[in-house]
């Protein structure tokens, strides 16, 4: 009686062959369907959202702090070693300044650094227990400063 049921070296091959020519088709058709560019296009735009939103909740009209502001960064925040004073104005001019290059695709390496730098502190000081949150907004940003805006972005024109 044979109690191997391993397929034979000779049937097994043909099947491998199979799954890695329809894997190979996959990815063919994941990367005309869904470029690096458009990845990177997707990634800039919804981490910019995030932080352009957060920073248009800090002020009055265009770019008037709201005097709430500070006192979020006061009371709330309390980041080591910076006054509230010039962390507020400095973090919301952050929050506006860098999701626009990012929307931009210019200078985006150093807009998603700044970015990134700001999740970290909001992770390390302000908010440690909402970790999820911020390892989702680094999962956007890391493929950004590693390789840049992409095609669709205006650093891909100055380059040219």
């Amino acid at each position: 009686m044979n109690t191997n049921f391993a397929p034979s070296p000779a049937t097994a091959r043909p099947a491998a062959g199979i799954v890695s020519t329809r894997i190979a088709a996959l990815h063919a058709l994941a990367a005309r369907l869904l470029p690096a560019s458009v990845q990177l296009l997707a990634a800039r735009l919804g981490i910019a959202a995030i932080f352009f939103l957060s920073g248009r909740t800090k002020v009055e009209g265009w770019f008037t702090l709201k005097d709430s502001t500070i006192d979020l960064f006061r009371y709330e925040y309390m980041l080591p070693l910076i006054p509230p004073e010039i962390a507020a104005p400095m973090a919301t001019f952050a929050e506006h300044a860098l999701p626009l290059l990012l929307v931009a695709g210019l200078f985006t390496r150093f807009a998603a650094l700044g970015l990134l730098a700001m999740t970290a502190v909001i992770e390390i000081f302000v908010y440690p227990q909402a970790w999820p949150t911020h390892l989702s907004w680094a999962a956007l940003l890391l493929p950004l400063i590693a390789q840049g805006g992409g095609k669709l972005s205006l650093d891909q024109l100055l380059k040219r």
